[in-house]
């Protein structure tokens, strides 16, 4: 019995000709080619049954599929009739799943942040680096500023990001456009004291900040972000920002 090979050379040297034969896709390529395919079926399934765009589409190993839409995760069957929103545990680690994805996913690289938009902290030498997002009239931000207080050696890049209320916006702006920022932010958070009104025409950079915020899926007030590029809301205590500043820088 010729082989397929054989078979496909002689049909094309009876036409008088060459042509140029191709090898059938070999297993490991077939089944790629078959991956691929039923990935963009899936991803047409999620878009239609969810009315958005997946970002990443993963096949789980207990038998479901993880669907990243921004900072969402979900999890669906191959048909997409079934729709889990909710956090999946691996019992025999106990390890959160859907919380070490989303920690993945929420991870911010410092040095892309626009730092000259944030008001500057200097303590110490200031060696190390810690980025926060806080509102002026947020209790859990003034209780950090206290904290913070035992915080030495860093430089600290504070956000304004006022989305408590408008009052939270007026005070951001007063304290962007004083003269010395990191004073008029101590002040205010450490004593009450609110800064002078400033000059109607002063230039901020509020809305941007606002935008950034948004776009980092920041939802609270205080939000911490570390070198390593993992974040922390709320009034985390001192000794776990000391933790999550020696970590490794992200690369």
């Amino acid at each position: 019995m010729k082989s397929w090979w054989v078979a496909a050379l002689a049909a094309a040297m009876s036409c008088g000709a060459l042509a140029q034969v191709q090898a059938p896709p070999a297993k490991g390529e077939a089944r790629k080619d078959a991956a691929r395919a039923d990935e963009a079926a899936l991803r047409a399934r999620v878009e239609a049954r969810m009315g958005a765009k997946p970002d990443t589409v993963t096949r789980m190993p207990f038998g479901l599929y993880e669907v990243v839409i921004g900072t969402e995760i979900f999890y669906v069957d191959a048909a997409v009739n079934y729709v889990i929103a909710g956090r999946v545990f691996d019992a025999r680690t106990r390890e959160d799943l859907t919380s070490k994805k989303r920690d993945e996913l929420l991870k911010v690289d410092i040095k892309s942040l626009p730092l000259e938009n944030a008001v500057k902290s200097v303590r110490g030498d200031g060696s190390r680096t810690l980025v926060t997002f806080e509102d002026p009239n947020c209790p859990y931000c003034k209780k950090l500023f206290r904290d913070l207080d035992g915080l030495k050696n860093v430089t600290i890049y504070t956000f304004l990001y006022p989305i408590l209320s408008q009052d939270s916006f007026e005070k951001s702006r007063a304290i962007w456009c004083a003269k010395d920022r990191a004073a008029a932010w101590a002040d205010l958070m450490g004593n009450g004291k609110a800064p002078p009104a400033p000059a109607a025409d002063c230039k901020h950079p509020l809305q941007q900040v606002l935008e950034l915020g948004q776009k980092l899926d920041i939802t609270g007030t205080p939000t911490l972000i570390f070198p390593s590029g993992k974040r922390a809301p709320g009034a985390v205590p001192l000794e776990r920002i000391e933790q999550m500043l020696a970590e490794p820088a992200a690369k």
